[in-house]
């Protein structure tokens, strides 16, 4: 059985939350504040976590930077706040998905899945992983067409497509994926990515101009979905 701890300080939505997950078969934790989220989850340990940034004592972000000094446990961030700055704050302290309000039970159930696939080990260890057709062998560092021909890479691409591969459907910031490549976030000129992104689908993706693997989530970042 999944253990999610849901942190939400609007009870109406956390009980909802919680029936919801409940009906699902998920084992359910729920903390009405940052302070008893962070009890919960140092007491016991959980799949994934559900949490709200609008928290009455610590801001959400704060409790992802707590969780993150001892466990990486998936954070998925559930907020009515829509700015991107936020957004970006949070997945760059360590959340792995973000879920605006209002949504649907099934797109957060989606969510869920896919945060808790990416903590079990299968997800972050396999070596061979496909983009689409064509087999990206992470440990040989090789790229193969689904013809059996070699796809050339350079350094970079291989770098950018590494991080994004090892983190299957995660959501990566753009300042993240920079210190990634670069060492630094610094380079702050959006095109650097872009550029780099649009010749890895060239390379990778069925339809380049229709991208099914190598996604762009606008004004944040970019996510591999396999």
């Amino acid at each position: 059985m999944t253990r999610v701890l849901v942190v939400e300080d609007e009870r109406a939505l956390l009980r909802a939350l919680a029936m919801n997950l409940t009906a699902r078969g998920y084992d359910v934790t729920e903390a009405e504040t940052g302070t008893r989220a962070l009890t919960a989850a140092a007491a016991q340990e959980h799949d994934v976590i559900l949490l709200d940034l609008g928290l009455p004592d610590l801001s959400g972000l704060e409790v992802i930077k707590a969780v993150r000094a001892y466990a990486s446990t998936p954070i998925v961030v559930l907020s009515a706040r829509t700015a991107t700055a936020e957004k970006v704050a949070a997945l760059d302290l360590g959340a792995d998905d973000f879920v605006t309000k209002p949504f649907s039970i099934d797109e957060l159930l989606a969510r869920l899945r896919a945060a808790t696939r990416r903590g079990g080990s299968a997800a972050e260890t396999s070596e061979v992983v496909l983009v689409g057709t064509t087999s990206v062998d992470l440990a040989a560092k090789t790229v193969t067409a689904a013809d059996g021909s070699a796809v050339h890479l350079t350094p970079t691409e291989w770098q950018l497509l590494e991080t994004l591969l090892r983190h299957p459907s995660k959501l990566i910031t753009g300042r993240a994926l920079l210190t990634q490549l670069r060492g630094t976030p610094d380079h702050t000129d959006p095109s650097y990515l872009r550029i780099y992104i649009a010749q890895l689908r060239k390379k990778l993706e069925p339809e380049p101009g229709r991208p099914r693997h190598l996604i762009t989530e606008p004004g944040m970042g970019y996510r591999f979905q396999p």
